[in-house]
Protein backbone atom coordinates (compact mmCIF):
# COMPACT_ATOMS: atom_id res chain seq x y z
CA UNK A 1 0.00 0.00 0.00
CA UNK A 2 1.21 3.36 -0.42
CA UNK A 3 0.63 7.18 0.93
CA UNK A 4 -2.63 7.32 -1.18
CA UNK A 5 -4.35 4.42 -0.37
CA UNK A 6 -3.55 5.70 3.14
CA UNK A 7 -5.39 8.52 2.66
CA UNK A 8 -8.12 6.94 0.84
CA UNK A 9 -8.73 4.84 4.07
CA UNK A 10 -8.51 7.72 5.79
CA UNK A 11 -11.28 9.68 3.90
CA UNK A 12 -13.50 6.73 4.61
CA UNK A 13 -12.86 6.78 8.34
CA UNK A 14 -14.12 10.27 8.77
CA UNK A 15 -17.16 9.48 6.86
CA UNK A 16 -18.25 6.40 8.71
CA UNK A 17 -17.00 8.23 11.96
CA UNK A 18 -19.77 10.97 10.93
CA UNK A 19 -22.26 8.66 9.65
CA UNK A 20 -21.50 6.65 13.62
CA UNK A 21 -21.34 10.17 15.16
CA UNK A 22 -25.02 11.33 13.15
CA UNK A 23 -26.35 8.07 14.33
CA UNK A 24 -25.37 8.08 17.52
CA UNK A 25 -27.85 11.01 18.35
CA UNK A 26 -30.66 9.30 17.05
CA UNK A 27 -30.60 6.00 19.38
CA UNK A 28 -32.00 8.48 21.92
CA UNK A 29 -29.72 6.76 24.46
CA UNK A 30 -29.29 3.20 22.98
CA UNK A 31 -33.08 2.97 23.46
CA UNK A 32 -34.37 3.11 19.59
CA UNK A 33 -32.57 -0.43 18.63
CA UNK A 34 -32.34 0.01 14.42
CA UNK A 35 -30.11 3.68 14.95
CA UNK A 36 -28.32 1.79 17.58
CA UNK A 37 -27.23 -1.26 15.31
CA UNK A 38 -26.54 1.18 12.22
CA UNK A 39 -24.79 3.36 14.85
CA UNK A 40 -22.12 0.16 16.22
CA UNK A 41 -21.91 -1.33 12.43
CA UNK A 42 -20.50 2.68 11.29
CA UNK A 43 -18.28 3.00 14.02
CA UNK A 44 -16.96 -1.07 13.63
CA UNK A 45 -16.42 0.37 9.95
CA UNK A 46 -14.64 3.33 10.67
CA UNK A 47 -12.09 1.78 13.05
CA UNK A 48 -11.58 -0.83 10.04
CA UNK A 49 -10.58 2.11 7.86
CA UNK A 50 -8.88 3.75 11.01
CA UNK A 51 -6.80 0.67 11.15
CA UNK A 52 -5.94 0.24 7.55
CA UNK A 53 -5.21 3.98 6.64
CA UNK A 54 -1.92 3.55 9.92
CA UNK A 55 -0.53 1.11 7.84
CA UNK A 56 0.94 3.71 6.13
CA UNK A 57 0.35 6.94 7.88
CA UNK A 58 1.61 7.34 10.90
CA UNK A 59 -0.34 6.93 14.14
CA UNK A 60 -0.81 10.36 15.35
CA UNK A 61 -0.87 11.66 11.91
CA UNK A 62 -3.45 9.59 11.38
CA UNK A 63 -5.58 10.09 14.57
CA UNK A 64 -5.38 13.47 14.72
CA UNK A 65 -6.14 14.22 11.22
CA UNK A 66 -9.55 11.60 11.78
CA UNK A 67 -10.34 13.67 15.02
CA UNK A 68 -9.96 16.98 14.11
CA UNK A 69 -11.95 16.54 10.55
CA UNK A 70 -14.33 14.48 12.04
CA UNK A 71 -14.84 17.17 15.04
CA UNK A 72 -15.10 19.26 12.11
CA UNK A 73 -17.57 17.41 9.87
CA UNK A 74 -19.80 16.57 12.89
CA UNK A 75 -19.98 20.44 14.09
CA UNK A 76 -21.14 21.07 10.31
CA UNK A 77 -23.52 18.17 10.30
CA UNK A 78 -24.81 19.50 13.51
CA UNK A 79 -25.44 23.01 11.86
CA UNK A 80 -27.50 22.01 9.17
CA UNK A 81 -29.52 18.74 10.37
CA UNK A 82 -29.96 19.91 14.01
CA UNK A 83 -29.79 24.02 13.76
CA UNK A 84 -26.88 23.76 16.34
CA UNK A 85 -25.04 26.64 15.47
CA UNK A 86 -21.58 27.01 17.09
CA UNK A 87 -20.52 30.72 18.63
CA UNK A 88 -17.51 32.51 17.71
CA UNK A 89 -15.01 31.04 19.79
CA UNK A 90 -15.94 27.40 18.45
CA UNK A 91 -15.65 28.64 14.84
CA UNK A 92 -12.26 30.10 15.64
CA UNK A 93 -11.36 26.85 17.60
CA UNK A 94 -12.65 24.69 14.48
CA UNK A 95 -10.47 27.18 12.43
CA UNK A 96 -7.47 26.18 14.22
CA UNK A 97 -8.19 22.50 13.85
CA UNK A 98 -8.55 22.76 10.37
CA UNK A 99 -4.99 25.24 10.35
CA UNK A 100 -3.41 22.08 12.98
CA UNK A 101 -4.32 19.29 10.42
CA UNK A 102 -3.20 21.11 7.00
CA UNK A 103 0.30 21.97 9.11
CA UNK A 104 0.73 18.47 10.82
CA UNK A 105 0.16 16.69 7.24
CA UNK A 106 2.31 19.20 5.09
CA UNK A 107 5.13 20.38 7.53
CA UNK A 108 5.23 17.91 10.52
CA UNK A 109 7.96 14.62 10.10
CA UNK A 110 8.31 11.53 11.51
CA UNK A 111 11.47 9.35 12.06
Amino acid sequence: MNSISGYIYLILAIMFGIAANGFLKTTDGFTNIFQTILCVISIVICLFFLAKTMLTIPVGFAYASYGGLTITAVTIFGFYKYNQTPNIYAIIGIFFIIIGVVMLNLLGKTN
